[in-house]
């Protein structure tokens, strides 16, 4: 199937065609069509199987062929997210999506002066990216307005949940118009987003693509097994092999994510560290550093990581195992993206065995330990 098949406007497939995309992923492949038919969507899809596009293309066409007629710009769209760095992907998607259409976009995030996001608010806007707090202190000052919301996205809730943000969408929800069509998309489904569901959507379609036990097939996985205060220097060794090759880092805590820049700067390998402790300026600088190759290694606690998207990002280590099994799904299907194959190592101490036994049991497969 292809994008021109799911009745996309020529306008979105324009830029589409300019960005090579030709084929939708399976999340897209099913979405599309249910939020172009205006009904509610219940999605279960990780980051990374490309829902940003199931929800942001059939959005913006509904507006775009919708609202050509309207004078006044009021934000019809809000798209609700956890984290800055999922904000301002989700932004960079829309940009390029709705590039031929003249909808205006906006994205309001915290840790950052509000000027800016007020200029933008009092310019007009179509399309509202917000994470939780920021929204609702800026509708809290009446520089935010949703009673013309017609699209309500509530995305990666589950990641809502783990971040506390769940008493923050409660007071949002009852300020949305009762009309509207609600999407919401979740890694996983626990009873507090099943029953969020069940109170903000009527009649969802359930989609769901790439279950958390599954593992993504094009990701190599190595297991090895090595002392706590062995693990640095393996990992120098395995970063030494190839020079060249850019790789993603995952710690368990914020102070792991220091250390370890420190430790392979200090090697002469240029890393640098993103988490929740840094300002927003330093963990989007990383971020950009780290894409566009200036930086080789980017070390990463999950709640950061969560807003990470690199199409041909061929390396993630697991320098520290995670508590939660499904997190390491998670981390590995940062690579291995857009038919890619990628590689995810994993170090495991004597005091780690228990998480990787619940890993293995969640993956159905035992992680091959490396020669």
């Amino acid at each position: 199937m292809t994008f021109k098949e799911l009745n996309i406007s020529e306008s979105i497939l324009k830029t589409l065609d300019e960005k090579g995309y030709v084929s939708p992923t399976p999340i897209q492949e099913q979405a599309i069509p249910i939020v172009l038919k205006q009904r509610d969507l219940l999605g279960l899809a990780q980051t990374g199987t490309g829902k940003t596009a199931a929800f942001s293309i059939p959005i913006i066409q509904q507006l775009y062929l919708n609202c050509k007629k309207e004078q006044r710009r009021q934000i019809k769209a809000l798209i609700l997210t956890p984290t800055r760095e999922l904000a301002i992907q989700i932004n960079d998607c829309i940009r390029e999506y709705g590039k031929y259409t003249g909808l205006r976009h906006a994205i309001i995030y915290g840790g950052v002066k509000q000027h800016e996001q007020v200029k933008a608010l009092q310019a007009g806007v179509d399309i509202l990216v917000a994470t939780p707090g920021r929204l609702l202190d800026l509708m809290n000052q009446g520089y935010v307005h949703l009673e013309a919301i017609r699209h309500f996205v509530l995305d990666e809730a589950d990641r809502m949940l783990d971040m506390g943000f769940i008493h923050d969408i409660k007071k949002i929800l009852p300020r949305l118009p009762r009309e509207k069509q609600t999407l919401l998309f979740s890694a996983t489904m626990p009873q507090t987003i099943a029953s969020i569901s069940q109170s903000i959507q009527r009649n969802p379609v359930r989609v769901e693509v790439t279950p958390a036990s599954s593992v993504v097939d094009t990701v190599e996985q190595y297991l090895y097994y090595v002392e706590k205060n062995e693990k640095k220097n393996l990992l120098i060794d395995l970063l030494g092999k190839d020079k060249k090759q850019s790789a993603l880092i995952f710690s368990r805590t914020k102070h792991g994510a220091d250390k370890i820049a420190r430790l392979l700067c200090k090697a002469g390998i240029g890393s640098e560290a993103i988490h929740g402790n840094k300002s927003q300026n330093a963990r989007q600088r990383a971020l950009t550093n780290f894409k566009s190759n200036k930086t080789r290694v980017l070390i990463a606690t999950d709640i950061a990581a969560r807003g990470i998207d690199i199409d041909q990002l061929e390396l993630v280590i697991n320098y520290d195992l995670p508590d939660v099994p499904e997190t390491y799904v998670h981390r590995i299907g940062r690579t291995g993206r857009a038919g890619n194959t990628g590689t995810a190592l994993t170090f495991c101490a004597e005091d780690e065995k228990l998480m990787l036994r619940d890993i293995q049991r969640l993956t159905g497969k035992k992680l091959q330990v490396a020669r």
